[in-house]
């Protein structure tokens, strides 16, 4: 009886487990599933804190950032004439092919704000093409973005796990728009982009959602010109900007008039103000929802226009970083300052002051608001031995060179090891394997095989090009994970270690030797 009743038990928690990993959609799913296996969502946070009060403390935030600025002082935004050097752009209408294509490609999230769910919608797009394409063409015929697109369902997230949740500061704003407004955002988004791109509009040193870019390319781009300085020896400092708030203070008036400049004027110019004004939003918080709060600055966050506006938004800083002899590589908001320089220049510190004071000016003319407070600098100095004591004094804050920095995700320290970064990462991999043993017996190969790709493999790969070159012994402990993974899709508890089983040219492509270690086994 008590053998039937165990085998019962096990059918069931492998159809369980198989069910619920076989639905996911995507990794970022299979991820937020394997946690609920594994983890429970605790109980909602006992806290007074109001849907409105949210609300409030959102929209003040925002307030008081850009209340710190003066009123832009730019020109007209629908300037009647232009030069005839600049390029100017127009929208095209969509066929009902492209907007079908375009429909079924789009992630199927669904928005509380949308009437049916987006996957109900993709399956009988078909029925909808046609009065889905008149609502598109419409609005780029006529420039006038739909009222009803304008609104957003904002739900507060706790910023880390660890902080107190009656804090109503440690939650930060997540924004959900509906699905129809993101498809219309990304019709106009393929076709900026692309007249941007021919046009050579784009700041060549932002890879923030571009095609062909990524934290990786950015990151890269900066370590290799870090390594290069030293190679040749020569000392570097990497400063890394923090922004308050950056989405949410952009000034629409300062945006339409760079968006003209760049050639985006007439129908699609109005296009973009009627996108940008009127905009609202509600946030759910307990079963509540707030009244409805007012957007006067800002690119819509959780929108596909959002960056790409962003990054036009700073396409005139990269100038101002250059003229003081630094190096840059941007990734939406998130800016890298670089300088290489002989070990015995006096004048290093004079030109980071110099640098941040002017990039802190041009910031407040752009109502973006720098926080000194945060913004990192790190010494990398041409030989170990080497020490530079760069203290920086910008007006009454005080930037002083830490020992490693959290950069994009990675952890750099001042000597390019990687070696804090490789201990975190093969800690987190650790504590994932070992929580994908724990349902290891309930788990068919193919559902063992999502998890590990999910939970570990994705970690490994993620700028894993960064660690190419390092010594084998630095990378071993990524070697010691991706065996253990291989041997955790092996039913048996006591099989050997044969990275073979399991994606046997990854360690190659990773830069990592083929090591054999089975006390790395799960």
């Amino acid at each position: 009886m008590l053998t039937s009743f165990s085998a019962k038990v096990h059918t069931a928690k492998s159809s369980h487990f198989r069910n619920k990993i076989d639905s996911a959609p995507d990794m970022r799913n299979l991820f937020r599933t394997f946690n609920s296996l594994l983890c429970p969502p605790p109980p909602p946070p006992t806290t007074s804190i109001t849907a409105d009060d949210f609300a409030t403390f959102f929209t003040d935030k925002t307030r008081s950032i850009s209340g710190q600025f003066s009123p832009p002082r730019t020109q007209d935004p629908h300037p009647t004439t232009s030069t005839a050097k600049t390029p100017i752009f127009s929208f095209c209408p969509l066929t009902e092919a492209e907007v079908s294509k375009l429909l079924l490609s789009n992630h199927p999230t669904t928005c509380p704000l949308d009437p049916i769910p987006s996957h109900l919608l993709q399956a009988i797009s078909p029925t909808l093409l046609p009065a889905l394409t008149h609502i598109i063409n419409t609005s780029l015929l006529t420039g006038n973005f739909p009222i009803a697109f304008k609104q957003a369902r904002v739900t507060p997230l706790l910023k880390k796990p660890t902080l107190n949740t009656s804090l109503i500061e440690n939650y930060r704003p997540v924004s959900l728009l509906p699905f129809i407004a993101k498809t219309l955002e990304r019709v106009v988004f393929n076709q900026v982009s692309l007249f941007l791109s021919q046009n050579d509009k784009l700041d060549a040193k932002q890879s923030g959602f571009r095609r062909g870019h990524s934290t990786e390319t950015a990151l890269l781009s900066v370590t290799e010109a870090l390594r290069i300085a030293k190679a040749h020896s020569k000392s570097s400092v990497l400063i890394l900007l923090d922004l308050s708030a950056a989405f949410d203070t952009v000034n629409h008036q300062i945006l339409l008039s760079t968006l003209s400049s760049l050639g985006i004027s007439g129908i699609p110019l109005r296009w973009f103000e009627s996108y940008l004004t009127g905009r609202s939003f509600r946030v759910a918080w307990g079963g509540e929802v707030s009244k409805a709060h007012q957007l006067v600055t800002g690119v819509p966050q959780g929108s596909v226009l959002g960056p790409l506006l962003f990054s036009t938004y700073t396409t005139s800083l990269g100038p101002i970083i250059q003229a003081h002899g630094f190096s840059y590589h941007c990734y939406a908001d998130d800016t890298q300052l670089y300088l290489s320089f002989q070990p015995d220049d006096p004048t290093v510190a004079a030109r980071i002051s110099g640098c941040l004071a002017d990039i802190s000016a041009w910031m407040k003319e752009h109502h973006l608001q720098l926080n000194l407070a945060k913004t990192e600098l790190l010494v990398l100095p041409a030989t170990p031995t080497l020490q530079h004591d760069f203290t920086i004094q910008l007006g009454s804050s005080t930037i002083t060179p830490s020992t490693s920095v959290r950069n994009l995700g990675v952890i750099f320290d001042d000597q390019l090891t990687f070696k804090d970064h490789i201990t975190k990462t093969a800690r987190s991999c650790r504590f994932a394997l070992y929580n994908i043993r724990k349902i290891r017996p309930f788990l068919t190969e193919h559902a063992a095989q999502l998890l590990v790709q999910a939970l570990v493999i994705s970690r490994l790969d993620y700028c894993n090009a960064l660690l190419a070159g390092l010594p084998s012994n630095t990378v071993k402990p990524l070697q010691m994970i991706q065996n253990a993974a291989a041997t955790g899709l092996q039913r048996a508890q006591k099989s050997p270690c044969y990275t073979s089983l399991y994606l046997p040219a990854l360690a190659t492509n990773h830069g990592l030797h083929q090591v054999q270690d089975t006390d790395a086994c799960i």
